[in-house]
């Protein structure tokens, strides 16, 4: 195979103790020492009554800041829980009784369930992808799109989704939990943004944030707020006249904070990696691989490779020489992270026969 040109990224890639032949960050990310080494600890001084709630606390916002470093935002505008479909389930409730709701045609299911069991006579309407933008009408109050779809690894063209959004008066939420980690997200792009750590950004399972405007914010109610959502959350723990926090935060679930504490290093890392150099490192491998299958380039490109496989003999193949890949919709799938290199491809471009 020739050699690929790819911006140098071993010392990020020296924070994982595994990634040969795992190809599944699509799936779940690969945890990173820093990662490992925060739960052991935290575990260990919990064993022994030494844990902080106070500690526990500064973790989560420090979280918190590295993720709206990543997106490009201010803190202030970011809210923190535990599921992504749970914040989407929070920007549903904001939708008009009986208004439209526009989605994207097999997206994943999280997306779409939130606002098609909302009840209210809200209409949920689906388009294909590529055709989301012409789709927009002046009847659509909200499009909710994966800018990454999970099953095909398809990029949206998110330019073009909000710029007609915004010609018919319609609000957009994005969902980059398949983008950001690998794809430069501008949060501030779209009216709220959701992203659920545990893949592209190597945490544990249980930590989301969403990132939402200051005038979006202003139309919805925080209808899961608990002592976390309050200005002062240490004074939000007890009765019902609480002031609630003035900016996004008053959209926070309480935090899970362990799953924080494995978070916060692997943000870290995220957020202090050139997000250009990591979109180029990754799509220039998903790309080699494409060229090896012989599959056809998609619009966009992305860091995830599917092609049918409809009898799962594909992904058997890469089972069986110890290959972490999956399968979605009929379809054979892997991914190309920070701790992957062109000797993956190769591996596994050789189980597939090319």
């Amino acid at each position: 195979m020739t050699a690929l040109a790819l911006p140098d990224l071993r010392d990020a890639r020296a924070q994982f103790a595994g990634g040969r032949s795992y190809l599944a960050a699509c799936t779940m990310g690969l945890p990173t020492h820093g990662t490992r080494a925060a739960v052991i600890a935290d575990l260990d001084a919990a064993a022994v009554g030494r844990a902080s709630a106070g500690a526990l606390t500064a973790t989560v916002e420090r979280s918190r800041a590295h993720f709206a470093r990543l997106v490009g935002v201010a803190p202030s505008r970011v809210a923190i829980g535990s599921q992504a479909s749970v914040f989407a389930a929070l920007i549903a409730s904001a939708v008009p009784d009986g208004a439209e709701v526009l989605c994207v045609e097999g997206d994943f299911s999280s997306m779409m369930l939130p606002f098609a069991h909302a009840g209210r006579g809200i209409r949920l309407r689906t388009a294909p992808l590529d055709g989301l933008a012409e789709a927009i009408t002046a009847d659509t109050w909200l499009v909710a799109f994966s800018l990454v779809q999970s099953a095909t690894g398809e990029v949206a063209d998110a330019t073009a989704i909000r710029a007609a959004a915004r010609r018919h008066g319609a609000r957009t939420l994005c969902d980059a939990t398949q983008a950001v980690g690998w794809l430069p997200v501008d949060a501030g792009e779209d009216d709220a943004v959701i992203c659920h750590a545990y893949k592209w950004l190597c945490a544990p399972r249980g930590v989301a944030f969403l990132a939402i405007t200051e005038e979006f914010a202003g139309h919805v109610t925080p209808i899961h707020a608990g002592w976390y959502a309050g200005a002062d959350p240490w004074a939000s723990c007890y009765g019902h006249a609480i002031e609630l926090a003035a900016d996004a935060t008053r959209f926070d679930v309480s935090p899970a904070w362990q799953a924080f504490v494995g978070a916060e290093p692997a943000l870290e890392l995220f957020a202090s990696i050139d997000r250009r150099e990591l979109h180029e490192h990754a799509t220039g491998l998903a790309r080699a691989f494409r060229e090896r299958l012989d599959l056809v380039a998609p619009e966009r490109e992305s860091a995830i490779v599917t092609w049918a496989d409809p009898d799962g003999l594909d992904l058997a193949r890469l089972t069986a020489v110890g290959i972490v890949a999956s399968g979605r919709a009929g379809r054979a799938r892997v991914a190309f992270h920070v701790f992957n290199d062109e000797e993956d491809v190769e591996l596994a471009t050789r189980a597939l026969g090319r």
